[in-house]
């Protein structure tokens, strides 16, 4: 067209045929012909269908002409790698030709823009064409061509990792294989250039077709979180006493997105570099939160791995996923029979340090711990082996925390939080917090404060430790006291001194012993330097602790009659501790403490042992004769024959006694000796001297019924909960005694009513007629 064109007809041919790639006239349209014709247009109201026309042109154009071309390819279902690129690159040739009917409606949108408002701004019309693209050829692809542009991008990033990650060793290996790592072909034939140029091309054509990210973009993030992974695991995995978050950050800056770079050329990936950063600390933190059992079980060792997880945590939203997990982890690998109470604690206790680390506000621990504090509080040993561990020599968590001398913090007298002196540095709770519990009373980081807390009672664990000083006293048979009273000084520092006042008059116990057994000495010496004769020669010398029954628990009770020469020596000690303390007296638990013996033998060998009283009493009946059956052994000491049948296993693994038949022993005096003898203890050896926990508990729950027995005796009936107040109130005071709760008392109640001593009916207890 050389002149100026007139009239309406030819300046829609013009500009139809200056819009369609199969009618490009021989020389370009000028901008100044382009917009004389859409002016002409534009007056008879036809300017906004240059580009309506232009569009339907265009889809029937890729719908009849090029979508059923293109997909002819993939017909046979194939995935291969080298059709995709083929198929795109004629694509991107076949529509290419468009492009600078692009640029002619840019012009013309650009000239009648001011005054059509219906007109697409400029720059979107490329952006339209190509959701055209999208629309009608990559509506529904086959699941092959999906497949085929994973193998491509796989086999791409591939070359790339191995480009810039080869080093000595790499190339090394590569020699003696014989293959390159890259593109998996003969180093002499190696393809990885003319692969990644073809893979360079692809893209280009995609991103210029606006098609890079709606094909490549799924590919493209399954393979970078999946290299996430892998590069993870293969770096991180086990290894806890390094931090990585700063390692993966710099290999995410260099390695991924230069990767992303090749594909996406000079775009700004800001935000994908964005999602990449997050899914970096989501991967990483689930990785960590999976392994964090082990991290917990190695801390303060794996502190790193801590910190870490503490920077993915505060960058993702893992918590809900950790508390989950870690709960999980807890019930498979220790809330079970199979692991000690002792192996809970000290993995409760890692715990507690551990998360601290990651929250210091103390929420965390108190979502994934409460199952392993419920479960600590079903087992009948957890107080006493925490007890035995805070008194307990050389280094271990809780003796380190004793020492600290640290205040008891208990849930019931926590502070609020408005009382909270650093109220400057005052920072909310986590949304997931209990909002009935206060948090201070979640920040304390007193490891002995939170394991009193998983029974919410000072006074259980000071029971327990008064059976423990207890059984540690009458166990080793020594008045040093100099540990036990330093244990005893830290301890009332957490408990408080009137929670202890009995443990400190046991200790007096053992000390004021130790001056009247030297005081019954000496006596003793002086009545023999001045010639006063005594009432047995063949006394057995003694010495006691004398101990103040109501400051002590309950004894292990085992009957038994000691032989003549025994009580003889009990009851001239008695004597002579009458004379000194004047109208005080002894009542002696005979079988409890140790005696030395010796054992005179046909072969003139003689044995020197340590035993109980028991088993003394025992030995000693073979003096009379020689042969013994179990029911005479009973009948003489007046001792039930199957604790008596126990008690003699001792002498039988000393090799001693002998069972000639059932229940018939006889003495063994050719004791040979033998070089690798090991000192065999029997199970009742082993046993405490105090009396079992539950026979304690027992012995408690019976003062509390004799006070139930009186208010029921002057106010005739009285529901569970005004029983249980008023125990409170008049039974539970002592420091002996350990609170009853609700239903530990409905259940003693209960079993009352089952043994006919009380009668149940309309929500109150009253006694039978005729008494308790």
């Amino acid at each position: 067209m050389a002149v100026a064109v007139e009239n309406v007809n030819a300046a829609w041919n013009f500009i139809t045929g200056a819009l369609s790639p199969q009618n490009v006239p021989n020389q370009p349209a000028s901008r100044e012909q382009l917009c004389v014709a859409a002016d002409i247009l534009r007056n008879h109201g036809m300017g906004e269908v240059i580009q309506e026309y232009f569009l339907e042109i265009l889809k029937q154009d890729i719908r009849q002409n090029v979508s059923p071309r293109f997909w002819k390819s993939y017909d046979t279902s194939t995935t291969d790698v080298n059709t995709l690129y083929n198929s795109i690159g004629e694509l991107y040739k076949y529509l290419s030709t468009y492009f600078p009917c692009f640029e002619r409606l840019d012009l013309i949108c650009q000239h009648l823009g001011a005054q059509e408002e219906r007109l697409l701004q400029p720059e979107s019309v490329r952006q339209t064409a190509q959701r055209v693209f999208k629309a009608v050829i990559f509506f529904c692809p086959p699941k092959c061509f999906h497949e085929a542009v994973h193998k491509a991008y796989s086999q791409a990033v591939k070359i790339y990792n191995h480009r810039n990650q080869q080093n000595g060793e790499d190339k090394e290996e590569e020699e003696e294989s014989l293959k390159c790592q890259g593109c998996n072909e003969l180093l002499e034939s190696c393809q990885c250039d003319s692969i990644m140029g073809k893979f360079q091309t692809f893209n280009k054509q995609l991103d210029e077709l606006g098609l890079l990210e709606y094909i490549s973009g799924g590919s493209v993030t399954s393979i970078t979180n999946e290299d996430f992974k892998l590069y993870i695991e293969h770096t991180c995995k086990g290894n806890f006493e390094t931090s990585y978050v700063a390692f993966l950050e710099n290999w995410l800056d260099v390695t991924v997105l230069g990767w992303l770079t090749l594909i996406y050329g000079g775009k700004d990936i800001s935000s994908l570099k964005a999602r990449l950063q997050h899914y970096l600390y989501d991967t990483y933190g689930r990785a960590r939160i999976e392994q964090l059992f082990n991290i917990i079980v190695d801390f303060p060792e794996s502190r790193p791995a801590l910190d870490d997880l503490k920077v993915c945590l505060q960058k993702t939203d893992l918590r809900g996923h950790l508390v989950k997990e870690l709960k999980t982890a807890f019930e498979n690998r220790l809330l079970h029979p199979g692991v000690n109470t002792t192996d809970i604690l000290t993995a409760y206790i890692s715990s507690i340090r551990a998360l601290r680390v990651l929250d210091p506000t103390g929420v965390l621990l108190e979502l994934v711990c409460e199952p392993v504090r419920k479960y600590l509080r079903s087992r009948d040993d957890t107080v006493r082996c925490i007890v035995a561990s805070l008194t307990e020599e050389g280094s271990n968590e809780l003796s380190e925390e004793l020492f600290k001398g640290n205040t008891l913090v208990l849930d019931e007298t926590c502070q609020s939080d408005e009382e909270d002196e650093d109220w400057e540095n005052w920072m909310p709770d986590p949304v997931d917090a209990d909002p009935a519990k206060t948090s201070k009373s979640r920040r304390t980081s007193d490891i002995i404060s939170m394991l009193v807390n998983i029974y919410g009672s000072k006074e259980l664990f000071v029971n327990e430790y008064r059976t423990l000083l207890a059984d540690r006293i009458l166990s080793q048979f020594s008045y040093d006291t100099e540990r036990e009273i330093r244990y005893l000084e830290l301890l009332k520092l957490r408990f408080g001194e009137s929670q202890l006042h009995y443990c400190e008059v046991m200790l007096k116990d053992v000390a004021d012993s130790k001056r009247i057994n030297s005081h019954i000495a000496e006596q003793k010496e002086r009545e023999e330097a001045q010639g006063v004769e005594r009432e047995d020669a063949e006394e057995i010398p003694v010495n006691s602790m004398v101990l103040s029954a109501q400051f002590w628990p309950s004894f292990r009770e085992e009957k038994i009659e000691l032989p003549e020469i025994m009580q003889t020596s009990l009851k001239t000690y008695t004597k002579s501790f009458e004379a000194l303390k004047g109208n005080r007296t002894l009542q002696w638990k005979p079988h409890l403490g140790l005696m030395d013996i010796e054992i005179e033998l046909k072969n003139s060998k003689t044995l020197n042992m340590k035993v109980t009283p028991v088993q003394a009493a025992i030995f000693m009946q073979f003096q009379e004769k020689e042969k013994w059956t179990v029911d005479e052994l009973s009948t003489v000491l007046k001792m039930p024959s199957a604790a008596l049948r126990r008690k003699i296993t001792f002498w039988q693994t000393k090799g001693l006694l002998k069972e000639e038949v059932t229940d018939t022993f006889v003495l063994v005096e050719e004791h040979k000796a033998r070089h690798n003898d090991i000192m065999v203890v029997d199970e009742d050896e082993a046993e405490s001297a105090m009396a079992s926990s539950h026979d304690q508990r027992e012995e408690e729950m019976q003062v509390y019924w004799s006070y139930i027995v009186g208010m029921l005796t002057n106010l005739e009936s009285l529901p569970l909960e005004r029983i249980h107040t008023m125990l409170k109130m008049f039974a539970m005071q002592g420091p002996t005694t350990s609170e009853c709760c609700v239903q530990e008392l409905k259940t003693f109640l209960d079993r009352k009513v089952k043994e006919q001593k009380l009668l149940y009916s309309g929500g109150v207890y009253r006694l039978p007629k005729g008494g308790s």
